[in-house]
């Protein structure tokens, strides 16, 4: 069982297990901080239910501004620890970042609620607020993030939730 809570400053002194991963990148504790001062809602972390080592995290952001056509979400950091790797912890905080980037406010709904158990006569347009929606939803366009192409692994895993690799980084 784990426990998802915010990101705090004091957490970078305390992720290095999650950290000792060839693969994740870590960077100055004023990186982090600038994220939790920027976009603190998008900064996530897990524990253990009965302790409080941190066993995965989430660093992302949204950007350019809206009202931008380029704005979006933004995944800058996930890592998880490896003795909870497999848990789908990584869809969990996808869906997260999916959610947070996601369209606030109503959107229409598509479905019979006859079929529902609902007794509104049949089909007709109504709105109900969004499952994800929320103060905090930014009503992105898209969701990106960088992957090392030797990481095969990470490659994979965001491959099997749904990414597709757009374009390739050349240093």
């Amino acid at each position: 069982m784990s426990i998802t809570r915010p990101f705090e400053a004091t957490d970078v002194l305390k992720f290095n297990q999650v950290n000792a991963d060839p693969w994740t990148a870590t960077y100055g504790n004023g990186y982090y901080a600038s994220y939790l001062a920027q976009w603190p809602e998008w900064c996530v972390t897990t524990t253990g239910a009965f302790g409080t080592e941190i066993q995965s995290y989430m660093i992302a952001k949204h950007e350019p501004a809206p009202p931008n056509p380029q704005h979006h979400g933004h995944l800058t950091a996930l890592s998880i620890s490896p003795p909870v790797r497999g848990l789908g912890l990584a869809r969990f905080y996808m869906d997260m970042l999916e959610r947070l980037s996601g369209p606030a406010g109503q959107v229409a709904c598509d479905h019979d609620h006859n079929e529902e158990g609902g007794d509104h006569g049949g089909p007709h347009p109504h709105s109900h607020s969004h499952a994800q929606a929320g103060g905090d939803c930014v009503d992105a366009w898209f969701v990106d993030l960088f992957v090392r192409c030797n990481n095969g692994r990470a490659v994979d895993m965001y491959e099997k939730l749904g990414y597709s690799v757009y374009r390739r980084v050349v240093e």
